[in-house]
């Protein structure tokens, strides 16, 4: 029985194979499209989807001038989870060989500005109700780590000192330490963990092709009572960084 795959997923899935087996090595050009479409006997635009396939899948990176040429995709650490970091965006371990944690970068801008809807489900609060929204990038080692956008409901921050979660005496303590120190303990976080095609603006921060695969993460931190005082969107890329969950079990 014939192949019944469309010409341009069988060239996208050859040409994975033999990265996948090293045929075609980290760093080396892909087939041109004039070499694609003689080996396939196939149009222009078959040869030119099998190719943004293989992009959008972390495989192949286009470099202007240049050609596609195949990525590393070979994880770069982990983004760990416990008790004690999950309030952090940026607990990482580079899969270096050393146990040294990686040097970290970040910039991050607040400004304060409606919640949409979504975030304000997460929250509890009202769509449109004032939250401080700061937008975080993150470099580990000087290699994209992550992007994180958090909210905060102005309602319960505005005149205080934690107000900005990046400026003032509890800037960069996390969400646990600068909530306490407003009287809101914070004795909880969800995170819901899903994946979906990485934006424009994304894949250029993270240093990805436009539509590949990033991890999402959901996480919302909550008082005893159920209140939340915070919730992000934290993106990586998926074929870079793993999640490790550490859960340590009662006695």
């Amino acid at each position: 029985m014939g192949d019944s795959r469309p010409v341009y997923q069988r060239i996208a899935d050859d040409l994975r194979q033999q990265i996948d087996e090293g045929a075609l090595a980290v760093g080396s050009r892909i087939p041109s499209r004039s070499e694609l479409k003689r080996t396939y006997a196939a149009s222009d635009q078959t040869v030119d989807r099998a190719v943004r396939v293989l992009k959008a899948a972390g495989y192949a990176e286009g470099q202007f001038g240049r050609g596609v040429f195949v990525t590393d995709r070979s994880p770069a650490g982990s983004l760990l989870r416990t008790g004690e970091a999950v309030d952090s965006p940026f607990a990482a371990r580079l899969l270096t060989g050393s146990p040294a944690a990686p040097a970290l970068l970040w910039e991050a801008a607040s400004a304060a500005t409606g919640a949409p809807p979504r975030i304000a489900e997460r929250l509890g609060i009202g769509a449109g109700d004032r939250v401080m929204c700061t937008r975080y990038e993150y470099l580990a080692d000087r290699r994209p780590l992550q992007l994180a956008t958090s909210w905060e409901p102005l309602a319960l921050t505005e005149g205080t000192e934690v107000v900005f979660p990046e400026r003032g005496p509890y800037a960069r303590r996390g969400v646990r330490e600068r909530f306490a120190a407003i009287g809101l303990p914070v004795a909880r976080a969800t995170e819901l963990v899903g994946s979906r095609s990485a934006t424009s603006a994304e894949s250029q921060a993270l240093g990805c092709s436009p539509g590949q695969c990033v991890t999402v993460i959901e996480r919302t931190h909550h008082t005893a009572d159920g209140r939340a005082v915070e919730t992000s969107d934290i993106v990586v890329r998926a074929d870079r960084w793993r999640l490790e969950y550490r859960i340590d079990f009662p006695g």
